[in-house]
């Protein structure tokens, strides 16, 4: 059964995708292979230049899906869930539920603080629960 990580962000805090790099340079020194779900391309281009941006010590090789070396990165950064790999740990940017989340171990997913977003997560986590998936939530670290 998957385990689902709800992180609860504040007003004025990071935004979703940078707490995401964040975890993924985590997971990443931890040796986890892990995917990026996000709900654009354009979404998908600013977490890999965030990604860029993190400090030389909390480098993380990563690529857009259908770029790199044929074997792929630690972290691949998709856009669209045929592009999604089966690794044991993926980053929720979208604003739906992940399909088949049964298919991994671990997931990652955001409250954000603004109204509209906080309602789609509500409705993400109910999904997930239905699911079967174990849930748990966390305020994010600002």
């Amino acid at each position: 059964m998957p385990q689902v990580m709800f992180y609860q962000l504040s007003a004025g805090a990071h935004s979703a995708a940078q707490r995401a790099c964040e975890l993924v340079a985590d997971a990443y020194a931890r040796k986890q292979k892990v995917t990026v779900m996000c709900e654009s391309q354009t979404l998908a281009e600013d977490v890999d230049e965030l990604l860029w941006q993190l400090p030389a010590a909390r480098f993380v090789p990563h690529n857009l899906h259908g770029e790199g070396p044929p074997a792929g990165t630690p972290v691949e950064i998709c856009w669209q869930v045929s592009q999604l790999s089966r690794r044991p740990l993926i980053v929720n940017l979208g604003d739906t539920m992940l399909p088949n989340p049964q298919q991994y171990q671990r997931i990652i997913d955001f409250v954000p603080a603004d109204d509209a977003e906080k309602q789609a997560a509500r409705v993400r986590y109910k999904k997930y629960q239905q699911a079967g998936c174990n849930m748990q939530f966390t305020a994010a670290e600002n």
